[in-house]
């Protein structure tokens, strides 16, 4: 059904409205800054930073107090430049250190700071998804042509088969340049010894999925980002290629680098300061893929996540927002009941109207409670006792793209929420500043869905919902709710409930 309640709220894109990309990677932290024009988007600005938070990653999650520094240092220079545009124009992603820090929220908290707008954290499929936007739309492909995309970052490498501007594969796995040289190269030794036998392991690593990728097929190979640039010039240098990366030349790059002992001292034409230290791990990365996939050739884009969130957020506000169409995936893949998620997302849509300047929502709120409402019974896939808990738990474990981690955690807690009592942890994975409204929403949620527990199709004839601080007066018709008598007990009920999200609830009747 058409979201009306969002189609009111967003404010579309002006000429010579700004957006920016931040993308903190493993390795470096890009930001992209366009100007929208004509319904194009021009790069006006590109800041680029060496900051390998993947260097202070420790096996139990922590960053060292270095890498924790230098990333904050630079989100506050490149909140410099950013800091004064709305926060609807700005989204800023971190990959996969940040995914595997255990207390994510202590480098979150000081990073947004910094920066001056939210940071969310995407999971290694919804890069791959990102990575491959970019590079479409830097590179238009060909018409029914496929497309595989390998991404080697810091910390994971990413590899995409799409068509058009669709993937159509996306896998992501632990390996990357930083990681895979401090796995395999301890102390920066290099051998041919370690060398063939990492290559021997990462290959087995993408056997889980190279005969999938290999059967689907592809008809050009492009790699993505710095590494992929790295090694191309390198190629390019050694007078190998004109830049792409082929079959034949990877083992001379690596027989070239060999002739070093330690990483610190490998000389190869064309390589940067800046990405000695970690080019040994790109390039086994790189030769793996190769073996792997049998890949003979492939060219470098330069186009990455950067972009690939710059076009997304052009989407996002359109209607080609990644995030409708997953949803409505979802609905379909767990057998939803779409007449009863119509009528629950539609009352909700008009609870939320009649407090949201009371309660300070914006846009962001509308669309999270609309997909609440949409997926609230997906837990019936799986057993209807419990099922609140069961839906809550699929959201928050599915890869769903377009959704960024936070986003996938504050539906579960609506999920979670929307129905019994509400738990003392409900909410406490999600970042602080997003709680008092995810609560809020979970109030919304709980009433537009007792209010429709009969299924039933007919019409709510008087609907008035007032919010004053954290209290919400519901106004009923009399002789309607006195023929609901079990309906009429569930909102006397919710005046016990609701305080779990810090809400106090008094319904009345005309």
């Amino acid at each position: 059904m058409p979201f009306t309640l969002l189609e009111t709220l967003s404010s579309p894109l002006q000429d010579n409205d700004q957006l920016a990309a931040v993308d903190l990677g493993s390795n470096s932290f890009h930001m992209v800054v366009a100007r929208y024009t004509q319904g194009q988007l021009r790069v006006i600005d590109r800041l680029r930073e060496t900051v390998r938070m993947a260097d202070g990653l420790d096996a139990r999650g922590g960053l060292s107090q270095e890498a924790h520094q230098r990333a904050i240092d630079c989100l506050s220079r490149f909140g410099q430049r950013i800091r004064e545009l709305p926060a609807s124009r700005v989204r800023a992603l971190a990959t996969n250190t940040v995914r595997r820090l255990a207390l994510p929220q202590s480098f979150l908290v000081p990073a947004e700071a910094a920066l001056g707008h939210a940071i969310e954290v995407v999971s290694g499929r919804e890069e791959a998804r990102l990575i491959y936007l970019g590079v479409a739309q830097a590179q238009p492909p060909k018409p029914g042509t496929r497309r595989l995309v390998i991404d080697i970052g810091g910390g994971s490498t990413e590899f995409i088969i799409g068509s058009g501007l669709q993937t159509l594969e996306r896998e992501s796995i632990q390996v990357g340049c930083i990681a895979s040289t401090r796995r395999f190269f301890p102390g920066g030794k290099l051998s041919r010894k370690r060398w063939m036998s990492a290559l021997t392991e990462i290959t087995a690593e993408l056997q889980q999925f190279a005969q999938q990728y290999r059967a689907l097929g592809w008809q050009e190979a492009i790699g993505s980002s710095g590494t992929a640039k790295a090694i191309g010039d390198i190629c390019a240098a050694m007078k190998l290629t004109k830049g792409a990366i082929t079959a034949e030349a990877l083992p001379q790059v690596r027989e070239r680098l060999l002739q070093a002992e330690r990483v610190d001292a490998i000389d190869l034409p064309s390589l940067s300061k800046d990405r000695q230290p970690i080019i040994a791990g790109g390039v086994l990365v790189m030769e793996a893929a190769f073996q792997a996939l049998g890949i003979d050739r492939m060219m470098v884009s330069k186009a990455a996540m950067r972009e690939g969130i710059l076009y997304d957020m052009l989407g996002r506000r359109g209607s080609d927002d990644p995030r409708e169409l997953s949803v409505a995936t979802m609905m379909q893949r767990y057998g939803v009941d779409i007449d009863q998620a119509d009528r629950v997302d539609a009352t909700a849509q008009r609870l939320f109207e009649q407090v949201a300047k009371a309660w300070d929502l914006g846009e962001d709120d509308a669309r999270l409670l609309h997909w609440a409402a949409r997926l609230h019974e997906i837990g019936q896939a799986v057993a209807h006792s419990q099922y609140h808990v069961h839906g809550a738990y699929l959201l928050e474990h599915s890869d769903i793209a377009g959704f960024s981690r936070q986003e996938q955690l504050m539906l579960a807690a609506l999920v979670r929420t929307h129905r019994r009592g509400i738990p003392k942890a409900a909410f406490d994975a999600l970042p602080d500043r997003r709680i008092p409204a995810i609560r809020r929403l979970a109030a919304l949620l709980r009433l537009a869905v007792l209010l429709h527990r009969a299924h039933d199709a007919a019409p709510i004839p008087t609907l008035e919902l007032t919010a004053e601080g954290d209290t919400l007066r519901l106004l009923l018709d009399k002789q309607w709710i006195d023929a609901r008598p079990l309906l009429r007990a569930d909102l006397i009920g919710e005046s016990d409930d609701m305080p779990g999200l810090g809400v106090a609830f008094k319904p009345f009747v005309t």
